[in-house]
């Protein structure tokens, strides 16, 4: 196998309304896909993964998120991890876009989710 380099404007658009998330990377251990929300975005509400590590990196905007107890605001440069069973959530807290990097370990579908949606 090969190493994996996608450029600036690589990757596989999926289409939600005005905006499109990219899917970067599938493999069986690492999916990674950019996410992007406008400020209409209600967000994702708090739920648990029991077989994979859901993280963020925020690249641009500001989030929202719910990790365990906690809620903490985030601006671009941050990074969010929730394990395995911990409870997490998002929305967009600010008042433009939200992109972000939405890191899986391993991959368990949630690109083909997006395409199918």
């Amino acid at each position: 196998m090969a190493g994996i380099v996608i450029g600036p404007n690589g990757g596989e658009p999926v289409g939600r309304g005005p905006r499109n998330h990219r899917i970067l990377v599938e493999l069986p251990e690492l999916e990674v896909i950019e996410l992007v929300f406008g400020p209409d975005f209600e967000g994702v509400d708090p739920h648990t993964h029991p077989d994979q590590v859901d993280s963020f990196y925020v690249l641009e905007g500001e989030a929202e998120f719910v990790v365990g107890d906690e809620v903490v605001r985030a601006g671009p440069g941050t990074y969010v991890a929730a394990p395995v069973g911990v409870v997490h959530g998002f929305r967009n807290a600010g008042p433009g876009e939200l992109r972000m990097l939405n890191v899986h370990g391993p991959n368990t579908g949630f690109a083909e989710r997006l395409r199918r949606a």
